[in-house]
C-alpha cells in the first residue's frame, strides 16, 4: 500500500492503548519527554548541497559538549512539518545528530510546496503524487541520501566513527532501503513504518536491494496494508533470510496506514509508541 492509497477514516475501534499497554501514566511521561527534548535540543534550519539542488532540512542535536551517531529521517507524502520536527527534536533528545530534510526541494521550499494542500481531498492527491514522483524517481534517492550523509558526516557534534541510521514513513520507507543499499558501509539500521511499496513486481523493487545492504533493518507493518498486500511480509522475509540479513518484518495488530505520524487521523500514540521503543532498540544496539 502506497501513500495515495490512504484511507485516513480507517480507524480499527478495536484498538486501544491497553493493546500496548500504554497507561495514563505512560502518556504523562511521553509529554514530559517531549517537553525535556525542546530544552535540552538544539534545532536548526539548514540548506543542505545535493547533486540535484539545495535541499531545506532541519539539523537537530543535543545541547552541550560531545558526539553523537548520526540519524537520517525521510518523511511521509505531506513533507517536512511540525510533526517530524518533533520527531527530529526527540530523537536527539536520546541522543543522536538529525536530520529531517525536505524531500520535496526539487519543487521548492517545504513551507511552500504544500501550502493550501490537503491530502484529503481528491483533487489535490495528484500535486501530492507529483511531488512525491520528485522525491523517489529514479536516482533521487541514490544521490540526495549521500548527500545528506556526508552533511550529516561534516557536523562537529557527530560522531564518525559510529554507523548512521535512517528511518522513514509511508513513501519514507522504500527510501530507507535505498539509503541502506547507496550507504551500506555508513548505515547500521534503519526502520520503514508503515511503508508503502517495500514490494513491487518492477525490476526496481526495494526489496530486491537487500543484498546490497549491511544495515539491520526493522520494518513495522500496518494491519490494513498487510490485509491488502498479504505475501509481502513473507516477500521480505525471505529476502532478508535468503541474503543473511539480520531483519525484523512485524504487522502492527490493529495500526492502520499512517498511524505513527502525530496529525494523521488514524494515529495511534500506543502503536506509535511501540514502534518508537523498537526504533530506540535498534539504534542503541547498532549505531556503535
Amino acid at each position: 500500500m502506497c501513500d495515495d492509497d490512504i484511507r485516513q477514516d480507517l480507524v480499527d475501534p478495536r484498538f486501544s492503548r491497553r493493546a500496548f499497554g500504554l497507561s495514563a501514566a505512560a502518556a504523562a511521561a511521553l509529554a514530559a519527554t517531549l517537553a525535556r527534548a525542546e530544552e535540552t535540543v538544539v534545532e536548526r534550519d539548514v540548506d543542505v548541497k545535493t547533486p540535484d539542488g539545495t535541499a531545506d532540512a532541519a539539523l537537530f542535536y543535543p545541547k552541550g559538549k560531545g558526539k553523537w551517531p548520526a540519524v537520517l529521517i525521510w518523511t511521509d507524502i505531506m513533507g517536512l512539518r511540525p510533526a517530524f520536527r518533533d520527531m527530529g527534536r526527540r530523537l536527539a533528545a536520546q541522543g543522536y545528530v538529525v536530520l529531517v530534510p525536505n524531500p520535496f526541494y526539487r519543487k521548492g521550499k517545504a513551507t511552500e510546496v504544500t501550502a493550501g494542500l490537503d491530502f484529503a481531498k481528491p483533487d489535490d492527491r495528484p500535486k501530492f503524487m507529483a511531488l512525491a514522483g520528485s522525491a523517489t524517481g529514479p536516482g533521487a534517492v541514490e544521490n540526495d541520501a549521500p548527500a545528506f550523509l556526508a552533511f550529516l558526516d561534516a557536523q562537529p557534534q557527530t560522531d564518525k566513527k559510529k554507523k548512521a541510521g535512517t528511518q522513514g514513513y509511508c513513501m519514507g520507507g522504500p527510501m530507507v532501503y535505498r539509503t541502506a543499499a547507496a550507504a551500506p558501509d555508513r548505515v547500521g539500521a534503519g526502520m520503514t513504518c508503515h511503508g508503502g511499496g517495500l514490494v513491487t513486481q518492477t525490476p526496481a523493487s526495494p526489496h530486491l536491494l537487500i543484498p546490497k545492504m549491511k544495515a539491520e533493518i526493522y520494518s513495522a507493518v500496518a494491519a490494513n496494508d498487510d490485509a491488502r498486500a498479504p505475501t509481502d511480509k513473507d516477500v521480505l522475509k525471505k529476502a532478508f533470510a535468503d541474503a543473511g540479513k539480520k531483519a525484523t518484518v512485524l504487522v502492527y495488530d490493529g495500526c492502520q496506514h499512517g498511524w505513527c505520524v502525530k496529525g494523521s487521523a488514524v494515529y495511534n500514540e500506543a502503536g506509535a509508541e511501540k514502534a518508537w521503543t523498537e526504533l530506540s532498540a535498534l539504534y542503541k544496539r547498532n549505531l556503535v
